[in-house]
């Protein structure tokens, strides 16, 4: 007994029955998680790399590595959830009739669940977080970002976040209440595991990370701005970012709040989310979708952003309507605050409510539709390039319109009563992330890459993965629409009616297409490294861009701009160039910088470790866990040694090497 309670205090109620040996899929994605880590690391010793890494990258408030680091942290969890997303197609395409597939109900729900947390607040947010983090304070004329520290530490809270999820695959389990963690099935009498729990935690660092994040770049925006660069003479991606940064920051609370709420209920026995004692489940979905659907916004108006710049660009022409551009960006973002009851017009609110929310998701697709003829328009009579980058733009309108008018069908209140709770719903949000959010994200990792690294992406493996994600796509969820239609439920992994399983199996290779674009694009990134000095770009301005961007060096310095610009009109660099632009070559002044800092990556150590300390309720960890967390954010106070000044002989120098490189 002594011995069960030492255990008890030491563990909680971690226990050998924690770790799921018994499960032969998590045993080989472990043993295959364990061997590509002790490869990084035997590579990573091996070449020394281990200092490098920290001084360099690890600890670096440099916005232009923190926004590196988010794509990477994005396309490596696009790895883990798109390898659930086969699981999926797989399992419901062979379970039929008397089949019960190959994964039981419990594990199913956890494959689901996990699969739309990754997508969502582990691939989609870090992906465009990466992007704004990159570009945008280049396109305004700045050295950095408002804060930062603190964008470092937004960045390893996300990463922290991820981890913890990524460590519920081999330790305990995820959540099998769905990927917004529903209840009641997340209450604690019907879900007394850890699953919920790892849910919560990682949702909730993450989620610091994210809104600190935001509140960064809505101050960047506002007070970094290059001289002369009024609200109205802004690119229209860093209009985009901003009023998505907005945006983050007003609905982020909301979910943190109802996820506050619930752990309340699990940790301490309140009663706001039961069904009983005074509670009330429907609240909870309330609080989550205030969050849920502006942030479908959050993640696709900064890709509108560029598919806005990647357009101008490639028609080789302003945009059009810039000026309603930007009012179409500010009128979307306040009504994507309006609509979000659409997500259940079936639980009885009554005809007035339904109707109220059903009219606002109406008028929000007349902005949207705005912006589709504003681009169009730039294309006509255009000069147009016909490059990877315009190619994601013109799939992405082919495929995001079919999604927008399924999305009109569905604020239907009678049309959703019938489709609702149907796959059909689930293929129309596919169609809105992969066609708009996904094929932008590619399109500007893509657009940006050789000024992030000075060399373009291979265009053969690039059009491989550009076909394999279109294609896919279509193949993959056109089935799911139809399915949909004839009313199949979701959320089940087993059907009865053998008549729909052809559909499925369509679905499935189709899943198997995009696969082939998924593993396109990490060759794609091989072979581009290996070939980087065929792909070489010595001028800073491969693509003939119109932005402050393409105005320095690929990859651009660490301080970005030697000089600060002045702009005095719309399309700063195309302005510069048409106005005989020439780089000075004299006159430097030192540059005041910050210094990198350890305390980021350390807090969001100290917070993940929390996390797992409080799934687990080894309380005496989260203790320890809290207070130093506490006592580093103190000590990081004290530290008055954040700024330097690079002296003027190493700027004339790097300078100088940047224009030699450009004119040969």
């Amino acid at each position: 007994m002594i011995d069960s309670s030492l255990a008890k205090t030491i563990f909680g109620r971690l226990s050998w029955e924690s770790f799921p040996v018994h499960e032969p899929i998590l045993l080989v994605t472990f043993a295959v998680v364990v061997l590509l880590g002790a490869g990084i690391a035997g590579a990573v010793t091996r070449y020394r790399l281990w200092g490098w890494l920290w001084r360099e990258w690890l600890t670096s408030v440099d916005h232009k590595k923190i926004g590196i680091m988010y794509l990477i942290l994005g396309i490596v969890m696009l790895l883990r959830g798109f390898a659930d997303a086969l699981m999926m197609r797989l399992q419901q395409a062979i379970a039929f009739g008397g089949s019960e597939g190959y994964l039981n109900a419990h594990h199913y729900d956890q494959i689901f669940t996990a699969h739309g947390t990754i997508m969502i607040f582990f691939v989609a947010i870090p992906l465009v977080s990466g992007v704004i983090n990159y570009v945008m304070p280049l396109q305004i004329g700045a050295r950095d970002v408002a804060f930062p520290y603190l964008n470092s530490l937004s960045l390893w809270l996300t990463v922290a976040g991820a981890m913890l999820v990524m460590v519920s695959l081999f330790v305990g389990e995820f959540s099998t209440a769905g990927w917004l963690n529903y209840v009641p099935v997340a209450n604690l009498e019907n879900s007394p595991g850890v699953g919920p729990d790892y849910y919560l935690w990682a949702l909730q660092i993450a989620g610091l990370g994210t809104t600190l994040s935001a509140i960064n770049m809505v101050a960047t925006v506002i007070k970094m701005r290059a001289p002369g660069m009024t609200m109205m003479k802004m690119p229209v991606f860093t209009w985009t970012a901003f009023c998505s940064q907005i945006l983050a920051v007003a609905i982020f609370p909301a979910l943190t709040g109802a996820f506050i709420l619930l752990m309340l209920d699990r940790y301490v026995g309140t009663n706001f989310f039961t069904n009983d004692f005074g509670g009330n489940p429907m609240m909870y979905w309330n609080l989550v979708w205030l969050w849920g659907h502006p942030e479908v916004y959050v993640l696709v108006l900064p890709v509108f952003g560029i598919y806005s710049e990647i357009t101008s660009t490639f028609s080789g022409k302003r945009l059009f309507g810039y000026s309603s551009m930007v009012y179409a960006t500010v009128v979307i973002t306040i009504l994507s605050y309006l609509v979000w009851l659409h997500h259940f017009f079936t639980m009885g609110s009554g005809a007035s409510v339904n109707s109220f929310f059903g009219i606002a998701t109406m008028v929000i697709a007349i902005p949207t539709g705005a912006k589709i003829f504003n681009w169009l328009f730039t294309m006509y009579r255009g000069q147009i390039r016909f490059e990877l980058p315009m190619m994601w733009v013109v799939a992405f309108m082919l495929t995001f319109v079919v999604g927008g008018m399924t999305g009109v069908l569905l604020a239907v209140p009678p049309a959703d009563f019938v489709l609702h709770n149907s796959l059909f719903l689930v293929a129309h949000f596919h169609n809105v992330i992969i066609g708009g959010v996904v094929f932008g994200l590619f399109a500007g990792m893509t657009y940006w890459f050789p000024k992030a690294f000075g060399f373009k992406l291979d265009e053969f493996w690039g059009k491989i993965c550009f076909w394999g994600w279109v294609i896919g796509y279509w193949v993959a969820w056109t089935p799911i629409y139809i399915v949909g239609l004839m009313g199949t439920t979701r959320r089940v992994r087993h059907f009865d009616d053998p008549s729909f399983q052809i559909w499925f199996v369509i679905a499935g290779i189709g899943a198997l297409i995009i696969l082939v674009g998924i593993l396109a694009f990490v060759i794609q990134i091989a072979v581009s490294i290996k070939n980087r000095e065929a792909l070489r770009d010595t001028s800073g301005d491969p693509w003939n861009g119109r932005t402050l961007e393409w105005s320095t060096s690929s990859p651009p310095p660490f301080y970005n701009f030697a000089f600060t610009p002045r702009v005095h009109d719309l399309d700063a660099w195309y302005d510069m160039k048409a106005r005989g632009h020439r780089v000075p070559e004299d006159g430097y002044r030192p540059i005041h910088m910050p210094k990198n800092t350890g305390t980021g990556i350390i807090l969001a150590g100290l917070a993940m470790t929390l996390g797992f300390a409080m799934v687990w309720y080894i309380w005496w960890l989260a203790a320890v866990a809290f207070i130093a967390m506490i006592a580093v954010a103190v000590g990081h106070t004290f530290n008055y040694d954040r700024e330097y000044f690079v002296p003027v002989d190493d700027v004339r120098q790097i300078e100088t090497s940047r224009n030699a490189a450009a004119g040969a």
